[in-house]
């Protein structure tokens, strides 16, 4: 089954291609899951009632061979839509983005769930950068407050995240900053929201924790 569609406002703002298919096997996806249990404890993924409108928030991804895949069909398994409130994922939790256009809006999705609201995010920076393999979202009060401060290069406020608009500030930040050095952004009109990305999930994952322990010794 294949469904064309444009997700509710305020959780995913691009056009979704998705086919429903069976779920990834689990060892492809432990490596980030394993990760993904790290931010979930430590608040870096999550939900509060609260705050965001009560949608849950972050996500990772980590791409799928082959590698030597063109732009805009790198491949990359993630995790799926208003997961953030779970604490454990299985396979089930987890999607695959088989293609990505940014200037059409538009994501091309097999697997088990919709993919994730950042999903257009992560693709391009899997096309910006060859050699990255994992891309990981957070959201992060302290992190997102101390941006300034701890120099972390960051997006536009006036750009909403998912939209081809925060594709271009991503390619305005690999081009013009030192993005690609530092291996973090914030995202400036996405409250709290932060991104983390490497070669390994253990690079992308220690520079997020790093930098949320330097923000909490400034506050």
């Amino acid at each position: 089954m294949v469904d064309y569609m444009k997700a509710q406002e305020g959780v995913i703002k691009f056009q979704q291609l998705f086919t429903k298919r069976p779920p990834i096997k689990y060892d492809i996806i432990r490596e980030s899951n394993s990760w993904r249990k790290i931010f979930y404890w430590t608040k870096l993924i999550g939900q509060y009632h609260d705050r965001y409108e009560g949608a849950g928030y972050g996500n990772l991804s980590q791409r799928l061979e082959p590698y030597s895949s063109p732009k805009n069909k790198r491949r990359f398994v993630i995790t799926g839509t208003q997961t953030g409130n779970l604490e454990d994922l299985t396979q089930e939790h987890y999607t695959t983005v088989l293609e990505y256009y940014p200037e059409k809006n538009l994501v091309v999705v097999e697997g088990p769930i919709e993919a994730s609201s950042e999903s257009m995010t992560h693709g391009t920076i899997y096309h910006l950068d060859d050699s990255l393999r994992f891309v990981f979202h957070a959201h992060s009060p302290h992190i997102w407050r101390c941006s300034r401060i701890l120099e972390i290069p960051t997006t536009r406020e006036n750009v909403e995240y998912g939209t081809p608009e925060m594709a271009e500030e991503v390619r305005r930040l690999f081009k013009n900053s030192d993005v690609k050095d530092k291996h973090i952004f914030s995202m400036g009109g996405h409250e709290d929201g932060v991104i983390t990305f490497g070669i390994t999930s253990e690079e992308a994952g220690l520079v997020m924790l790093n930098y949320l322990a330097k923000s909490l010794r400034l506050l």
